[in-house]
């Protein structure tokens, strides 16, 4: 099925963005497409918001022509919404727990961000390594994006563990910030784990060189790393969205 609906999701894209940039293209075509895509529900909540939205072209029309003026802005955009989507579909074992965190990812809106969960999602198989490393700059660079969107100032060299400790004390999650045991317990824990996962990227990583001997990573210690980081790195951007729409 997935393979079908990576067809449809490809054909409709590209429909779009034809569309968008001054191509004719038949109503029913674009209907039946996204009828096709619409109507399944393991891809909700990763279909693009306007294709919901838009039950005909010209109502497609009236949206992409008011959000952006230029073809290469309007190509860019479309692409971009379609990401989680296509990622999702090209990967047959990609779990549902994933779909979320990149759903997560995209509303970030940051690239980078962005990119570091496809290169950690895409190199868990073939590269265990390179996906360790991957999943570890991804929770640098939220840590990163959230202490510079709250005007706080950071090493740019800084460890992970210091990252996180910044980044918690801003969003209010340190265990010392909450007087419940259990909220205390689960904050301490993020803690810990925080420092497990850089030792984890020290010793099983490709960010350092290794000694004779030394033990390579398997399949499974790299999706160990790249759920722990995508879970941190959602959660991270959650609370940072929510509690700064609390303070506007």
């Amino acid at each position: 099925m997935k393979d079908s609906l990576l067809a449809d999701a490809l054909a409709l894209e590209q429909c779009m963005t034809e569309y968008a940039t001054g191509y004719r293209i038949e109503e029913k075509y674009y209907l039946a497409l996204r009828a096709k895509l619409v109507g399944q529900p393991i891809v909700q909540g990763l279909i693009p918001d306007f294709v919901v939205a838009c039950r005909s072209l010209l109502q497609f029309w009236d949206f992409i022509k008011e959000k952006y003026s230029s073809y290469k802005e309007r190509r860019s955009f479309i692409r971009e919404q379609f990401g989680p989507l296509l990622l999702y579909l090209e990967s047959g074992d990609r779990a549902g727990h994933q779909q979320l965190v990149t759903k997560s990812l995209l509303v970030f809106d940051h690239n980078h961000v962005n990119d570091m969960w496809a290169k950690a999602l895409d190199r868990r198989v073939e590269d265990p390594e390179g996906a360790i490393t991957a999943a570890r700059s991804l929770m640098e660079t939220v840590c990163k994006h959230i202490l510079s969107e709250r005007g706080v100032a950071y090493e740019d060299e800084g460890s992970l563990p210091k990252l996180y400790k910044a980044t918690a004390q801003i969003l209010h999650l340190s265990p010392d910030d909450h007087r419940e045991d259990i909220f205390k317990q689960i904050l301490s824990g993020c803690n810990s784990t925080v420092h497990g996962f850089a030792s984890l990227r020290n010793h099983y990583s490709d960010a350092h060189g290794q000694a004779l001997g030394a033990v390579k990573p398997s399949k499974r210690h790299a999706e160990l790393a790249v759920n722990l980081a995508g879970t941190f790195a959602s959660f991270l951007i959650q609370t940072h969205q929510e509690t700064k729409m609390k303070t506007i």
